[in-house]
């Protein structure tokens, strides 16, 4: 019977995690849907919508600038995991990318002797230097980093609480806009550190940037399948 409920419980989760993720995608997708119906609707609505013109090119122009913020922001990413050699790679092989791509908007012999060689070009950046960007890079030294902020491993956890010491672990990721606005503003605010500090609360930090399996099995142990999750730790405690 135990088996049966513990296998009947996770199973509650999954269904309950899928009905979670659904909901969200059901939610942006009736939200793009809205303005439409709106307009075929409620006349009034339609009327009011700017009719096309030149502008439409300046905005769609002017919409590429987010775009270029999103690679940046991704670059960096990449640079959280391969280093700075793997960013490096990726923004030469976007740079032969971007020359590729302009050659082939020229006419005449320009365009066959140009396109040739910036795609010639692409294949050598991609044979040279394209492995950077999938390795990884060097491991941190397990020094407490800033802020007393240490490392997260398998165990750790139940070591520090077997001293009788609280843990406050931060399961984060690099691609996590959120985590990382945290990081740099609530969980690194000098206040906040004080106080844990003061509370003798040991700081650890769970980087699932990689998908690592030991971070996986951990979230999945408190019923989790993303991040951020802000979790602490008491001895003799269930987690919160």
């Amino acid at each position: 019977r135990e088996h049966g409920g513990t296998v009947f419980h996770m199973a509650g989760d999954g269904l309950m995690a899928a009905l979670q993720a659904l909901s969200v995608f059901a939610a942006i997708g009736v939200g793009m849907a809205l303005p439409y119906l709106a307009a075929s609707a409620i006349p009034a609505v339609a009327r009011a919508l700017p009719r096309p013109g030149p502008w439409m090119v300046t905005f769609k122009q002017l919409m590429a600038f987010p775009m270029f913020a999103t690679v940046a922001w991704l670059v960096w990413v990449l640079g959280q995991q391969s280093g700075v050699d793997g960013a490096g790679a990726l923004l030469a092989l976007l740079v032969l990318m971007a020359l590729a791509i302009w050659a082939l908007t020229l006419r005449g012999t320009a365009r066959t002797l140009l396109a040739a060689f910036s795609i010639a070009l692409c294949a050598l950046g991609l044979w040279s230097i394209g492995p950077n960007i999938t390795r990884p890079a060097a491991v941190a030294s397990a020094a407490p980093a800033a802020g007393g902020w240490q490392a997260w491993e398998p165990g750790r956890v139940d070591q520090l609480a077997a001293q009788g010491q609280s843990v406050f672990v931060d399961f984060t990721a690099a691609w996590c806009v959120t985590c990382q606005y945290n990081k740099k503003t609530t969980l690194s605010h000098p206040d906040v550190l004080a106080d844990v500090q003061s509370k003798n609360v040991a700081l650890l930090r769970a980087d699932w940037t990689r998908r690592d399996p030991a971070v996986t099995a951990a979230l999945a142990q408190l019923g989790r399948n993303g991040v951020p999750v802000y979790v602490i730790y008491k001895p003799g405690r269930a987690p919160v």
